[in-house]
């Protein structure tokens, strides 16, 4: 956990802007037993982190006996440094509900959740957990999700190109980023375990972003960061398009333009704004006439 935090400040250094967040991890990373005392130390991580760190926290899910100390020490102490709470396991929207409950509990009234769909129940209610108002991002638990059909998806379904083949992996991955978009919130992938092969993630990155819509991904280990942003980023050919028709759609006070021989209007400047934007998350070179609309000291107005 700490060389993730010191790897963020590293490269938010190098990008002049946080391009991954790092979520502590208490369900799979506290000793049983222990669960106490790691949450302590996940809370001091988090309150110890730098100021521009986005740091989250992964509890125990709410069914868990440890769910709500995890919420009262970790939410209760460190709401005020936390991106998200992340709650593994949620099968519908009573257990968001909970989960809610729990926070405010805590006096993180508002903190938002991000939640793990790991099952074909928890798949189906996918719409109504992504309406939920506290929730913000889903992500899909891969492995959990095999693992529940009892069999009836192969291992394969868990590696590197079965789960962008086998039908029912590959519908649930798009059922949650569905739900995401429909409501506002951020779809996030699920893991690549094959962490010695750059080239792997990087297909399943672009899989995952061109194919399948989802705009975040997970790593599990420092070498597959790089290969996700990069895989995930605009292209500087994009960025220069997106950069001449939001900068034309600017001097034409947001009425149609025609740019390339191409109409664009309203409906195309928000893709392409949003273009620009994914572009500075994940830290890629913006041309300085859009890269002031990213200065805190910059005006909002004329902006998108």
């Amino acid at each position: 956990m700490r060389k993730s935090l010191q790897l963020q400040a590293d490269m938010t250094q190098e990008f002049g802007t946080c391009v991954f967040d790092v979520t502590l991890d208490c369900e799979d990373g506290a000793p049983v037993g222990g669960e106490a005392e790691h949450a302590a130390l996940v809370t001091e991580l988090a309150l110890g982190a730098a100021p521009e760190a986005r740091v989250g926290v992964r509890v125990h899910p709410v069914d868990h006996p440890s769910f709500q100390a995890d919420m009262a020490a970790i939410a209760g102490q460190a709401a005020h440094r936390l991106t998200h709470i992340m709650v593994p396991k949620v099968e519908s929207v009573a257990d968001v509900q909970q989960a809610e409950q729990a926070l405010m509990a805590a006096g993180a009234v508002d903190l938002p959740l991000h939640v793990l769909i790991e099952s074909p129940a928890a798949v189906h209610r996918a719409f109504d957990i992504a309406a939920h108002p506290r929730v913000q991002s889903i992500s899909f638990g891969l492995m959990d999700f095999v693992s529940a059909h009892g069999g009836a998806i192969p291992a394969e379904g868990m590696g590197i190109e079965g789960q962008f083949t086998h039908p029912l992996v590959l519908r649930a991955k798009l059922e949650i980023a569905s739900a995401c978009h429909a409501h506002g919130k951020v779809p996030s992938h699920c893991v690549v375990t094959e962490f010695k092969n750059p080239d792997a993630i990087r297909k399943a990155a672009q899989k995952a972003a061109r194919e399948l819509g989802y705009t975040r991904m997970w790593s599990i280990h420092p070498d597959q960061i790089r290969p996700i942003l990069e895989a995930m980023a605009p292209s500087q050919a994009q960025i220069e398009q997106a950069a001449q028709i939001i900068l034309a759609a600017q001097a034409a006070d947001w009425a149609p333009i025609s740019h390339a021989g191409q109409l664009h209007d309203r409906a195309s400047y928000r893709f392409f704004w949003q273009l620009i934007t994914r572009a500075h998350q994940t830290g890629c070179s913006l041309p300085s006439e859009v890269q002031v609309f990213f200065l805190a000291s910059s005006s909002a107005e004329g902006t998108p």
